[in-house]
């Protein structure tokens, strides 16, 4: 078995491959390696040159209990503004600190230390556990969609996706859209608007068209709440005594089942369509559409792992929805209603994405003994 320190090292190991929305390939490479080391082998699934997947398995038959990681990590920022550096793990106050610490480094590192234990000490005695660790989670989730696409679900019987969610086990989540509208118009001189076309003028009444729509619907999901709905980026013109010729928004929208993504994306087409009807050249592209995933609250899963994180953790472990949206958008697509899934991994929520991102210690060495009780436990009953 491996020590505390040689754990830590691994995730040190992880934080340190600067994988910012790229290079899934160098981690990849390192966990081939480990999982090598104690003779289980992994495959890496190359997407481009620098992006791939990596899957890996013990044991055999069924029942399959998939377990996913991404390996990709958002940038740090103005590296100034953290204490430490943030691609080498650092340690205060009981803390390990670096980017993907929470998100997701702890999590993936602690599941393939898992699969290793569980290998090495022959404590799967029937079923099989699949890693599928994902590339691009972070825009897009165009990894776990490949997984999906090539058929790695297919047989899963149950799926744990190690977000950091500490104190909460995450059993359903909203989807999410991302769409870009472009506006052409006709340049002139801000004095003379009539020789042109501002480009700007149609996005604002689409903003407002859109807001009052999707805002005051009365479409509601009992456990997910409303589908929300945000304009994010706004860009248009270069100078300001000049009508602009270009304009373009962008827009994030959650979704939920009774107002999905495709309904969404059909309403989305009118309004740009009515805004044309008037003389405008808007053109839209939904460029990542994730559905929203709603799984049972209670399941033998969702069970066992309250039970066990009360045990390891020595504390109560909530069950919720999340409004966030996670690799399960792609990799559940296929699967029924009642199909056991949770979100649960060491490091807390509010940690991602932020600047001296953190992990506790502690917390992330018992989740991996945590995941051996819990991979073995599902099944081996």
């Amino acid at each position: 078995m491996m020590n505390n320190e040689e754990k830590v090292k691994i995730l040190a190991d992880l934080v340190a491959i600067q994988s910012v929305n790229d290079h899934e390939v160098t981690v990849a490479e390192y966990l081939i390696d480990l999982f090598k080391a104690h003779s289980i082998e992994a495959k890496m699934i190359k997407l481009t040159d620098t992006r791939a997947n990596l899957v890996a398995e013990i044991g055999q038959g069924a029942p399959v209990i998939g377990v996913s990681g991404h390996m990709d990590v958002v940038s740090a920022g103005d590296k100034s503004n953290w204490t430490s550096d943030p691609f080498q793990l650092t340690e205060r106050d009981g803390n390990l600190y670096g980017r993907g610490s929470a998100d997701m480094k702890s999590g993936l590192a602690a599941l393939v230390i898992a699969m290793i234990e569980i290998h090495e000490q022959k404590l799967l005695k029937k079923g099989t556990i699949r890693l599928m660790a994902t590339t691009g989670e972070e825009v897009g989730g165009q990894g776990a969609y490949h997984f999906y696409k090539d058929g790695f679900m297919k047989d899963v019987d149950a799926l744990v996706i190690a977000e950091p969610s500490q104190d909460t086990i995450i059993y359903s989540h909203k989807g999410s859209m991302d769409a870009r509208i472009q506006s052409k118009g006709k340049a002139a001189h801000s004095s003379m608007p009539q020789l042109g076309y501002n480009a700007i003028d149609p996005l604002i009444e689409f903003v407002h068209e859109a807001n009052n729509f999707f805002r005051t619907t009365d479409k509601t999901n009992q456990i997910l709440g409303d589908l929300v709905m945000n304009t994010t980026i706004f860009q248009g013109g270069n100078q300001v005594n000049s009508i602009p010729e270009e304009a373009m928004l962008e827009m994030n929208i959650r979704t939920i089942p009774e107002f999905d993504n495709d309904e969404v994306a059909k309403d989305l087409e009118k309004l740009v369509a009515e805004q044309n009807k008037n003389g405008a050249k808007l053109t839209l592209d939904i460029y990542m559409s994730l559905p929203s995933v709603l799984a049972a609250k209670e399941s033998k899963l969702s069970t066992l792992a309250a039970k066990l994180g009360q045990e390891h953790l020595n504390q109560e472990i909530q069950t919720a929805a999340s409004p966030g949206v996670t690799d399960a958008s792609n990799f559940l697509r296929d699967k029924s209603a009642d199909f056991p899934f949770i979100m649960f991994g060491p490091g807390e929520t509010k940690m991602a994405h932020q600047v001296d991102e953190y992990v506790n210690k502690d917390v992330y060495l018992k989740f991996i003994d945590l995941y051996v009780d819990l991979l073995t436990g599902y099944v081996g009953e």
